[in-house]
């Protein structure tokens, strides 16, 4: 690991990424960035801007020691713009992508105790989308997902954006995609975050942030309370800083408008989204807002928090939750190119 430089804190900033490792092989954009066992695998991405073909890499990076290593794994699939989730605590699947040539609906996944990469069968039954990219994939339990996000290339998608319902079977080595009857705004480039509703009873709603010129979250799906079983790492710490955070700024009932490639972690009631590219400037795109989404009361609020440092700006990254701390990982700087090698965990001044 090479030396971390610090960042540094803008002046009457509350908040910053703070780097803690520094390694070539995290520098990518458009991966995905999947916590298991304490270890965050990265796989696939793009390693500079303008390249056609992604990467196939798979990185493990293991935040207690600050330490990346490449994963020799046989039959490590190109991708970019896919996501990626756990099933059965062992099989990382990759969902959708970009290979070089396609957009994919196909499952890919890796046999974390193996070292194996297994192209999954689709069942019978199967009805998969046209084809994915820069969609997004939530875990309803171990197995299920929530898929959401437009489908084909720029001259086949729809006006609408259709929802699927992706089971995985680890016994089987089997997938199989169920389009739901609701549809949504187009997107590309959004985020989902699955959050409770507010109330004595919360049960659970789907959100979808960004992606297109909509400047509010849409739902895509609800649950009733007892419904959805799958379980958020608890956060205690980052809940509560991020609670006194809000506390200090004025809640917004809207947004951020036309905003893309940009990253989001569910804490407790809270979502938090940083970076992305937005749509409404012809120059100066990309971004290094903080925004927070707080559904501890209804209708919930919106917080926004600036930086004016542009060392932190980001587009195609991820964040990723561990040990009560915020990871930011990879994703291009402020020329829409480079590729960042570090790590950073937010930090707060309040």
């Amino acid at each position: 690991m090479a030396g971390v430089q610090p960042l540094g804190r803008a002046r009457g900033s509350t908040w910053t990424w703070r780097p803690v490792a520094r390694d070539v092989l995290l520098a990518r954009a458009f991966h995905s960035c999947t916590e298991l066992e304490g270890r965050f695998y990265l796989v696939g991405g793009l390693l500079e801007g303008g390249a056609r073909v992604p990467s196939n890499d798979t990185v493990i990076f293991d935040p207690a020691v600050g330490q990346a290593v490449r994963l020799v794994a046989r039959g490590s699939p190109l991708r970019s713009h896919h996501d990626a989730a756990l099933v059965g605590g062992r099989w990382l699947c990759v969902v959708g992508g970009w290979d070089g040539s396609r957009r994919l609906s196909t499952v890919a996944a890796l046999d974390t105790e193996r070292g194996v990469w297994e192209a999954w069968a689709a069942n019978p039954g199967n009805c998969p989308p046209a084809g994915l990219s820069s969609h997004t994939c939530t875990r309803l339990s171990d197995g299920e997902l929530r898929v959401s996000g437009r489908e084909g290339g720029t001259h086949t998608q729809r006006r609408y954006g259709s929802i699927y319902t992706l089971k995985l079977d680890h016994r089987t080595r089997t997938y199989c995609y169920k389009e739901e009857g609701c549809h949504t705004t187009s997107r590309s480039g959004h985020c989902a975050a699955l959050l409770p509703t507010a109330g004595p009873h919360p049960g659970h709603q789907l959100l979808l942030f960004g992606g297109c010129n909509s400047v509010g979250p849409e739902v895509a799906g609800q649950w009733s309370p007892g419904k959805i079983k799958e379980e958020q790492p608890v956060a205690p710490h980052l809940r509560e800083q991020l609670a006194r955070l809000v506390s200090s700024g004025q809640g917004l009932q809207q947004g951020p408008q036309s905003l893309r490639h940009h990253s989001c972690s569910v804490v407790g009631p809270f979502a938090v989204l940083f970076g992305g590219e937005t749509l409404t400037r012809a120059r100066d795109t990309i971004c290094n807002d903080l925004y927070i989404y707080d559904t501890r009361k209804s209708p919930p609020l919106w917080f926004h928090f600036p930086s004016t440092d542009r060392g932190l700006k980001r587009v195609g990254h991820r964040t990723c939750l561990w040990n009560d701390q915020l990871y930011l990982v990879g994703g291009f700087g402020e020329d829409g190119r480079t590729a960042s090698p570090q790590v950073c965990i937010l930090e707060f001044f309040i």
